[in-house]
């Protein structure tokens, strides 16, 4: 029989690096967020009937979960691992939205904003990295738990973007860290060899059963840019709406991986 096959290594993200880069987003939405205009602020937003107040709502409560979390006592071990975090949102939507609403209609943005980064600050410093959290899915390790804490902002920032119309900077690392953690939960769902999904500089994974690369066999090779790829992982756009547009080039007979999409909605 032949070996079984080794099952991936999880990828690791530098903790310092990403404890930095959500400090980092959340400054260069507060920034965005203090140029807007009572006008911009009820503006809608592709998120529903969201207006943008509700988004940076969101977005705050986001960031201020760890506050939340840390105020718990820990449990004893980590129950859950990065790769689960994306399922665990789509039962929580509508409590989400209602808290969403709530923290939108009790505070000023900007102020809400200024609370929750120097919450974070606060309380995010004296904590070692592997120190255990209770959130969705389940416990997890702080360092875990912020990187999910970069796709939340990284992906909320572009919803702002587009709503606004406002030119907002990603952070570097928290940009690597949505990318990385999108492509690997595609791997996870749909695993395999035959397709190689490029996220340059960023990431490449292996997905999709069937024949993997042969000498003499051309590649199914699908490449993109990473808020290309961010969105079509998160439902912002579609496939064909990405490939109509070649902000995605898909070479080879099993390059489409329009029927995996979105990895998170």
């Amino acid at each position: 029989m032949p070996p079984a096959a080794r099952k991936p290594r999880a990828r690791q993200y530098d903790p310092k690096k990403t404890r930095a880069a959500v400090a980092a987003q959340l400054d260069h939405v507060r920034d965005a967020v203090r140029a807007l205009t009572p006008e911009q602020l009820a503006l809608p937003t592709r998120l529903g009937d969201w207006t943008v107040r509700e988004l940076v709502a969101h977005l705050a409560m986001a960031v201020g979960a760890v506050a939340r979390s840390l105020a718990q006592p820990a449990p004893p071990r980590p129950e859950a691992t990065l790769l689960e975090w994306p399922s665990a949102s789509a039962p929580l939507a509508s409590s989400v939205d209602e808290r969403s609403r709530a923290l939108a209609a009790a505070h000023e943005p900007v102020d809400l904003l200024e609370r929750t980064a120097a919450e974070y600050t606060e309380v995010v410093g004296p904590e070692p990295d592997d120190r255990v959290m209770v959130v969705v899915p389940g416990a997890m390790r702080l360092s875990d738990f912020l990187v999910t804490r970069c796709l939340e902002l990284v992906v909320h920032t572009d919803d702002l973007a587009a709503a606004t119309g406002q030119e907002i900077p990603y952070d570097r690392q928290a940009l690597a860290n949505t990318t990385r953690l999108l492509a690997d939960v595609l791997a996870a769902r749909a695993p395999g060899g035959s397709v190689e999904v490029r996220v340059p500089p960023f990431a490449v994974v292996q997905c999709v059963e069937g024949p993997k690369h042969t000498r003499g066999t051309p590649p199914n090779v699908v490449e993109t840019d990473p808020l290309t790829w961010i969105r079509l992982a998160t439902g912002r756009t579609t496939w064909a709406e990405a490939v109509d547009a070649a902000r995605v080039s898909a070479g080879g007979e099993r390059a489409d991986i329009g029927g995996y999409l979105p990895v998170m909605s």
